[in-house]
């Protein structure tokens, strides 16, 4: 007696085993609620992961995701517009802006250099990065990249390129005392608070 999946649902059970933390069994109970479902709610799931991807775009100032060519927080007038927070991605700026302590710009470098994974610079927004700080309005980078090796790695590759390209721009980076290993989009506000408020200068 055959125990195999049938095709339509071990197509969908492969699939969602692709997302983070989602193991084959995980994946199947998923699959298995879906089936319960009834059908309209099911479509309407689908409907939204499609346009998931046709409403959302890249801010165009920023690179966070934003319905619109240039994010809420891009646009706003009143932030300030000389500092600029990088983060590695976008869970981590909104991390950062749940805070409530931070009023300047953003950058999301869209990842970290590590070699093991075969992400190097060439797969960051550099391009992004240049692009601000050529416009002269900058006048300090804060790298927010957390405390793991590929953040230390990526941060020290960043601040080669703004001391050589833009030497008037002040680099600063979040306060050690965050915990080894850790990321942004996972502190605790306080903790984050403090990193941001007591920054050091990197030369």
């Amino acid at each position: 007696m055959s125990c195999e999946l049938p095709e339509a649902l071990q197509d969908v059970v492969t699939r969602l085993s692709r997302l983070p933390g989602m193991g084959p069994k995980s994946a199947l109970r998923v699959a298995m609620t879906l089936l319960s479902w009834p059908e309209a709610l099911t479509r309407e799931l689908g409907m939204s992961i499609v346009q998931l991807r046709e409403k959302l775009h890249l801010c165009n100032r920023c690179g966070g995701l934003s319905q619109t060519v240039t994010c809420p927080l891009c646009a706003d007038p009143s932030r300030t517009q000389d500092t600029l927070c990088i983060v590695t991605d976008w869970d981590s700026e909104l991390t950062m802006e749940r805070g409530g302590f931070y009023h300047g710009q953003y950058l999301v470098l869209g990842g970290l250099i590590s070699p093991l994974e075969n992400s190097n610079a060439d797969k960051l927004n550099l391009d992004l990065l240049e692009k601000r700080l050529n416009e002269g309005i900058i006048r300090e980078v804060i790298f927010a990249l957390g405390a793991t090796l590929e953040a230390e790695n990526t941060a020290a590759f960043l601040q080669g390129l703004v001391t050589s390209r833009f030497p008037g721009v002040r680099v600063t980076r979040l306060a050690q005392g965050i915990p080894l290993g850790s990321e942004v989009k996972n502190m605790d506000m306080e903790t984050l608070r403090q990193s941001l408020k007591y920054r050091q200068d990197l030369r």
